[in-house]
């Protein structure tokens, strides 16, 4: 079962990212969601604003001629028959005036609807947008780290949703504030009094929910990585790339029963708080109730004595109730204005992530022949304790193959993401044709360079896509998947394919066919070739899932293609490593060992004992 922290017994810890949020900062975020949702669609948002205030001004207009009908009709019964008819034709007059006014006010209702419906679609894809855009930006390191995932799930499970809420919920409350105002004006001719008590009835179950909008939040951020342990065995379950795994180990059941175990918990502390927020929510709100109906009473003791007639009396009563509604729907708008900051800081928690600017602009270096060199080279992941690659001196010129040996865990992937600039080194110097990475362009860097690492993906997206994907520049040239799958030996198996490189690859989508695992592995291989002018080609197990016979035909393809080229080959099949013009056997990030295939044996080290163990095997 996953171990996840807990908070504390009677609450739970404040982190920095609530403590930043506290207070009146909590509102920070509201302008910048309204200029988010501003930016993403002027006419709608303008929309929104004015068929707000439209919204709020209408309610009390209506209630106002209202009045002034009830009045009109007791009159023309008074007047009736010397001046009943005008009066009548008078009343019929206001009747037609509030039929109008009220259809105004549901267009205007249907007008917000319609708004927030294309602005919700419209403001979810932005935002989504710039998440994805900011993920982008973000070093290689930070996908390896557990605390930056939580806040990437963070973001992405409610900051879709928030702006837009928090946008409609900043014009509820001006709608309330107006709408406020024009009963306001209205009641304190009947008494200031009615003004002050609407206010204060609802102010005990506007701080209660405020409250407890704090609380769910800081649930919400304590248990990001129980939603997130929770997707992932649903994924296990549900995918089917662990398909096979899963039914053949019968993990199913066991994933399951920690699927409903953290759900259990989960809603355990949902539940908790629902209850405790309703039943403090029915307490208050009766304060409400009782102030509302102490109101009836004393209006309508007001017009039994005849201080007020009886198309006021109903003016009023209707302004009260209305008023309370406004007031609770204002009061509940800044409550929900404090809820959504919480939220969306979540968001602006994972778009204010440091990025690691490139300060390089290179595009070649001043010394092509100098190829590569890590000159005392040492790396630490981040949170890591030993260093995975630790003062590690290697070179390789243009024409050689470099094979990196050694066991899982040795340095060996690590070395390679130092050299594509997926990482920074902790300590000395990598630099290409004579120049340090750091003072290079980084999209110039990796055009020069062609990967294929151990762990390829699988795009679930056309054959020939998953070749161009090598070189975004080319990605839809036809011509250039054909000559790259020609190099990496996949042409011929991709024409026999139903739809030959138009072939849709993998199970998640429609008539999708899938791969043997050596067949993707040249898929993956062709990709690396259709980077035409990459000066190095990095091989990281390219032919694990192939038979002998491939992977012998593969590194004769493979040399025929590099000559001119610089080539680093990660294998653990000695057959193939042998064949390299400069080995370097590597230990704990460590290189223990160099040379060539013959020099190796010779010192009869670590090198020749694996190779003479593996050799053993085929005796």
């Amino acid at each position: 079962m996953v171990s996840i922290k807990r908070p504390p017994p009677g609450g739970y810890t404040q982190t920095s990212a609530t403590k930043k949020t506290s207070g009146i900062a909590i509102y920070r975020y509201t302008a910048a969601a309204i200029g988010l949702t501003w930016s993403t669609s002027r006419a709608l948002t303008l929309g929104l604003g004015l068929l707000t205030i439209l919204s709020g001004a209408l309610p009390a207009l209506v209630a106002w001629i209202g009045a002034q009908i009830v009045d009109e009709v007791l009159a023309a019964t008074r007047l009736y028959p010397t001046q009943g008819f005008a009066v009548s034709h008078h009343a019929l007059v206001l009747v037609s005036l509030e039929a109008a006014a009220v259809a105004i006010m549901s267009a205007s209702q249907r007008g917000l609807t319609t708004c927030q419906s294309l602005l919700r679609a419209q403001l979810g894809q932005r935002v989504n947008e710039m998440i994805l855009e900011k993920a982008l930006t973000l070093d290689l390191a930070q996908f390896e780290d557990s605390e930056f995932y939580d806040k990437l799930a963070r973001a992405r499970r409610e900051a879709s949703s928030r702006p837009l809420s928090l946008v409609m919920r900043s014009f509820t409350l001006i709608q309330s504030i107006i709408s406020l105002t024009s009963y306001g004006l209205i009641l304190v001719r009947f008494s200031a009094w009615t003004v002050a008590v609407l206010a204060l009835a609802a102010l005990p179950a506007f701080i209660a929910e405020t409250k407890f909008s704090g609380d769910a939040f800081r649930l919400f951020r304590w248990r990001a990585p129980e939603t997130r342990m929770q997707a992932y065995l649903e994924a296990m379950l549900a995918r089917e790339d662990h398909a096979k795994e899963v039914k053949l180990y019968d993990l199913g059941p066991l994933f399951l029963e920690r699927y409903k175990s953290i759900f259990v918990k989960l809603y355990h502390s949902d539940r908790n708080l629902t209850i405790r927020r309703d039943v403090w929510g029915f307490l208050l709100g009766l304060i409400a109730t009782a102030t509302l109906y102490v109101a009836y009473a004393w209006i309508a003791v007001s017009a039994i004595a005849a201080r007020i007639t009886l198309g006021q009396m109903t003016m009023y009563l209707m302004l009260f109730r209305q008023g309370q509604s406004a007031l609770s729907t204002g009061l509940t708008a800044i409550g929900g204005l404090y809820e959504d900051n919480l939220y969306l800081s979540n968001l602006y928690e994972y778009l204010e992530q440091p990025v690691r600017k490139a300060q390089g602009t290179a595009t070649q270096g001043p010394d092509p022949a100098a190829g590569i060199r890590f000159e005392a080279v040492s790396f630490t992941y981040p949170g890591a304790t030993k260093p995975a690659i630790e003062q590690l001196s290697l070179s390789i010129r243009p024409g050689e193959t470099l094979a990196l040996v050694g066991e899982n865990g040795s340095g060996k992937t690590t070395l390679i993401k130092l050299l594509t600039g997926l990482y920074a080194p902790t300590e000395g110097e990598v630099s290409f044709e004579g120049l340090n990475l750091t003072l290079w362009d980084p999209a110039a860097l990796r055009a020069r360079i062609g990967v294929i690492f151990q762990d390829f993906a699988h795009y679930q997206l056309l054959a020939g896509e998953n070749v161009g994907a090598g070189d975004v520049t080319r990605f839809e040239d036809r011509q250039r998947w054909s000559e790259a799958a020609t190099k990496g030996l996949a042409d011929t198996f991709i024409k026999e394919l139903p739809s030959g490189y138009d072939t849709q690859l993998g199970k998640w989508f429609q008539d999708g066919r899938e791969l043997s695992g050596g067949q993707w592995q040249k898929v993956a291989l062709s990709r690396a070739f259709m980077r035409s002018k990459a000066d190095v080609l990095v091989l990281d197990e390219p032919t694990a899932a192939m038979d002998a016979a491939a992977e012998a035909e593969i590194f004769e393809h493979v040399r025929g293609h590099t000559q001119d080229r610089m080539t680093i080959l990660i294998s653990h099949r000695f057959s193939t490593v042998r064949m390299a013009d400069h080995i370097a056997v590597l230990e704990h990030g460590r290189i223990i060992e160099e040379g060539n295939h013959e020099q190796l044996m010779q010192r009869n080290g670590r090198y020749a004992h694996l190779f003479s163990l593996q050799a053993r095997g085929y005796r």
